[in-house]
């Protein structure tokens, strides 16, 4: 479709069609497309200032925005650098743990999605489309096992277990801990597959992170700002990162990311090191500040959480209507606005051309969605945080009137 306008959780083409957007552009307009207080913001700011590069001075919006950023992040991240993607994001929080730590390695998680940067792009498991056809890579990146239970076909606890497990093994093998200067994970793994991790295995980190130096990198670029129905999506696990990166829904659209860490370990980075010519744009700050006032004050986060509930719920129900095994869906899952259906074929192999058809027909019905995983098998839904329960229970009917035609 070609985009004409868009309003909250629904955009227009040029036939004035309208679609419910269950993708809210890969989980960026938090507040809904074109929420009136971002837009409003935005504008006042281009009048006044456009660019003001923060390196050389500092402008009204930017510190409005880290005054309001104190407010939501957790007490401990008290600084943060600034940028414009979430690959940009990740690539400075890997050049922090390196310098803070003197070591050269990183370990991250089977699944993960970090960016499509070189560095970021060797972060990154959830599929080879993200790194083949430009090697070689970056070098010192070790992956670990991430806590899949569906496809291992175990308990949760027991593909935690083994997590945990291969991640010792990888320490005795392949990286000493003396060597290793970070974790890097996902609390939900995004592009592979809406995984969300769990408790046990967050703590397992966090104990071996403090035992051995390592810091512990929660990348937040697609949980964050309320999409997990908390705040930050580690919330979830009772765990305290060294260092978040987020981007993506924290101004409604406009480019804008960047880390959170301690002072003490932003304090290890080297000075000049980090930087950018239109990080912190004015415009960006000026939308990132609406957008943060707007989830504060219509409840945008507790509205995550309970249509995020409606969603799973109704997405479960939809995969089991009917006959066993009939919608050809295996396993639904997701935390607040983020639900994922895998599709598989009756022997339990990935299943991408149903996923792939159930777009295209969704698409055809006005219900626009996206597909994650390795094999691009799952298919997964990320309503605006606005999003309203009438709309969820429309996405749902026309989402089993699909599954009821492939």
């Amino acid at each position: 479709m070609i985009v004409d306008h868009a309003l909250g959780s629904c955009l227009y083409d040029q036939d004035g069609r309208r679609f419910l957007d269950f993708t809210a552009g890969i989980g960026v307009v938090s507040t809904g497309h074109c929420h009136p207080r971002v837009v409003a913001a935005a504008q006042e700011q281009v009048a006044s200032l456009i660019h003001g590069q923060y390196t050389t001075v500092m402008h009204r919006p930017l510190l409005e925005l880290t005054e309001k950023l104190a407010e939501v992040l957790p007490g401990h991240l008290d600084s943060l650098f600034f940028a414009n993607s979430g690959s940009e994001a990740v690539e400075a929080a890997l050049r922090l743990v390196r310098q803070a730590t003197a070591r050269p390695n990183v370990i991250v998680f089977h699944g993960g999605f970090h960016g499509r940067t070189v560095a970021a792009s060797t972060m990154t498991t959830s599929g080879t489309r993200f790194s083949a056809g430009f090697s070689p890579l970056m070098s010192g990146v070790h992956v670990a096992p991430f806590p899949t239970a569906y496809r291992y076909g175990w308990s949760e606890e027991e593909a935690t277990a083994f997590a945990l497990r291969e991640l010792d093994y990888l320490f005795a093998t392949v990286t000493s801990p003396q060597e290793t200067a970070a974790f890097i994970v996902e609390p939900v793994l995004g592009e592979g597959g809406y995984i969300p991790g769990n408790t046990a295995f967050f703590a397992g980190l966090r104990e071996r992170a403090d035992r051995h130096g390592i810091l512990l990198v929660m990348d937040e670029i697609q949980t964050g700002f309320g999409r997990t129905g908390r705040y930050f999506g580690h919330q979830h696990f009772d765990v305290f990162p060294d260092i978040i990166t987020f981007a993506k829904g924290i101004a409604s659209g406009f480019p804008l990311s960047g880390i959170a860490a301690t002072a003490e370990v932003m304090a290890r980075a080297w000075p000049g090191s980090q930087g950018g010519t239109y990080g912190a744009n004015a415009v960006s700050c000026a939308a990132a500040v609406a957008t943060l006032r707007v989830i504060e004050d219509e409840g945008l986060v507790g509205n995550a959480a309970e249509r995020g509930t409606q969603l799973l719920d109704g997405a479960r129900s939809a995969a089991t209507a009917g006959s066993p095994g009939a919608s050809g869906i295996g396993d639904v899952r997701g935390l607040g606005l983020m639900v994922g259906s895998e599709f598989t074929a009756a022997d339990g192999t990935p299943d991408p051309v149903r996923a792939k058809a159930a777009l295209t027909v969704a698409a055809d019905k006005g219900l626009l969605m996206l597909t994650c995983g390795a094999y691009m098998n799952v298919v997964r839904m990320i309503p605006p945080l606005v999003v309203t329960a009438e709309e969820i229970d429309e996405g749902l009917g026309l989402w089993s009137e699909v599954l009821a035609e492939i």
